[in-house]
């Protein structure tokens, strides 16, 4: 029998959050999904009205602020930390539940599966050819195709939750998994077409201490025995390498954070711990690193990523009839949705795939309304589709915002009347 590392169990001991019942209390609030849209919303609506006051300078200026080590290739503004760095520890969380879903979720039985899986290509597809149609005449415009193929899984889990608490439990499970495969889709549109050169020395010297953090990762009951609630010590500090070579290469860093959580292990092994051996390594580190995504890293990210100067009314006015704009609220507004139900349909006409029974078509139309709220990734793929300092990332920016407000209003108004027939039959039944 190994013996756990002692180092491992003095810094668990000495950085674990979990010595404080506030700390515990206020990581518990920051798991709940409400809690999490409602602080990106606030976090947006921040930037937006700084951005647009006396005091503007001051906001850009600090985004535009530079800080890091030039040597490393680090010295990045404090918007480009937030949407490479913290923003990697949101792709980490999507990782690990990419990994759950393949492992042990909904995306393990192919039956299942099927149904939603086809319905976020058919999200990813129409929104893509929508915009792509609007804005063929416009190579540069043209190059925004990926923004509106996005949904954000915090955002839309969140308002069907406030305006769904009745709402049948598949539905849930559906827009998760549909939201889940849209955002791996999405990564693999950071990672190949958003990639504009890469080095490959720092790539494949990425590959060392990553197969190191897998290695270790998959054996921590062996290495930490009943303290891998510890193991994040040891892992992080090889896990920021990787994030650091991953970035030198040209890849988009996020794509390290994917990497990273499907290294982790999602199903414990009996054999190692015994049915009493607790909770895997991937369910401590969702319990651990959620709480630091929702309260800080995406907010942070939405705070530097939504603040655009749209110049009052008439400059609103003007981003509105910009194609880039048109294209993009169409796209996920309309597109989103008659993708999603349109393949639905189909997949479920041509296959011997069959929705779950309690699933109704307006309940899905709603939540494909919801999959056209497409903030935080969409806002992440405008930048790199445009940089900063381009009028059509303005126009992006603005279009992601009111598609993203109108996508959350048009479900609002489909769900909230189901929800309360669903409240009722709960009551009648009874």
């Amino acid at each position: 029998m190994s013996t756990p590392l002692a180092p491992v169990k003095k810094l668990a001991l000495l950085f674990s959050p979990g010595n404080s019942d506030e700390s515990s209390r206020i990581g518990e609030i920051l798991r709940k999904e409400t809690v999490g849209g409602i602080i990106l919303v606030v976090a947006a609506v921040i930037a937006v009205v700084w951005a647009n006051s006396p005091f503007a300078d001051a906001y850009f200026a600090l985004r535009d602020f530079t800080v890091g080590p030039e040597a490393l290739h680090l010295d990045l503004s404090l918007g480009q930390w937030a949407s490479d760095g913290l923003l990697a520890i949101f792709f980490f969380l999507v990782g690990l539940e990419l990994k759950r879903e393949f492992v042990a979720g909904e995306l393990r039985q192919v039956s299942k599966a099927i149904v939603p899986v086809a319905a976020a290509f058919g999200g990813v597809l129409v929104p893509a050819v929508f915009y792509a149609i609007i804005n063929i005449a416009d190579p540069d415009a043209l190059r925004g195709w990926g923004i509106p193929t996005a949904t954000d899984i915090a955002f839309a889990v969140a308002v069907l939750a406030i305006v769904g608490s009745k709402l049948p439990s598949a539905l849930r499970i559906f827009l998760l998994t549909l939201a889940v495969v849209d955002d791996l889709i999405a990564i693999g549109i950071i990672a190949f077409v958003y990639t504009s050169s890469i080095e490959f020395a720092p790539l494949l010297l990425a590959l060392i201490p990553l197969a190191l953090y897998t290695f270790l990762a998959q054996r921590f009951r062996r290495f930490f025995g009943r303290h891998q609630a510890g193991a994040w010590l040891i892992l992080l500090p090889i896990a920021l390498v990787v994030w650091g070579l991953i970035h030198a290469s040209g890849v988009h860093a996020t794509v390290a954070g994917v990497l990273l959580g499907f290294a982790i292990p999602v199903i414990r092994s009996q054999a190692s711990g015994g049915p009493d051996a607790g909770p895997g390594l991937s369910e401590i580190f969702e319990h651990r690193f959620r709480p630091i995504s929702t309260g800080f890293a995406v907010p942070v990210f939405a705070f530097f990523a939504a603040g655009v100067a749209i110049g009052g009314v008439d400059g609103f006015v003007t981003a509105l009839a910009s194609p880039v704009t048109i294209g993009i609220i169409v796209a996920l507004v309309l597109g989103k949705p008659i993708g999603i139900l349109g393949i639905t349909w189909i997949t479920t006409r041509i296959t011997r795939a069959e929705l779950d029974p309690s699933i109704r078509w307006i309940d899905l139309t709603g939540v494909a309304l919801l999959g056209g709220i497409g903030f935080t990734v969409s806002l992440l793929v405008a930048e790199l589709s445009f940089g900063i300092d381009s009028v059509h990332d303005d126009d992006a920016k603005v279009a992601i915002i009111v598609a993203s407000v109108l996508a959350a209003g048009l479900a609002t108004a489909v769900l909230r009347p189901r929800n309360r027939y669903y409240k009722k039959t709960e009551v009648d039944s009874k």
